[in-house]
């Protein structure tokens, strides 16, 4: 692509992978990732994070925090879904 021509949205797609992947943003490419692949509901997702916190006891370790937040994201994005498809 030279300087002077418009990057295609195929180029810009991939610019933005690029730069998450580069720019430490290991939350965002998650965020990507679980979005992309919302495929559970957020009833399933909402018991998973329940068990979570049921077996932490109050307390979770720093890879369980990590999860958690993965779950998190996965929820949002699975209740958004559920709006768009009720509008």
């Amino acid at each position: 692509m030279s300087a002077s021509s418009p990057a295609s949205s195929d180029d810009r797609v991939t610019d933005r992978a690029d730069d998450a992947a580069t720019d430490g943003g290991a939350a965002a490419a998650a965020a990507a990732a679980a979005a992309a692949a919302a495929v559970r509901s957020a009833a399933v997702v909402n018991a998973e994070i329940r068990a979570l916190w049921g077996r932490a006891g109050g307390a979770l370790s720093p890879a369980e925090q990590e999860h958690y937040q993965r779950l998190l994201v996965e929820w949002a994005a699975a209740v958004r879904a559920d709006v768009v498809e009720a509008a």
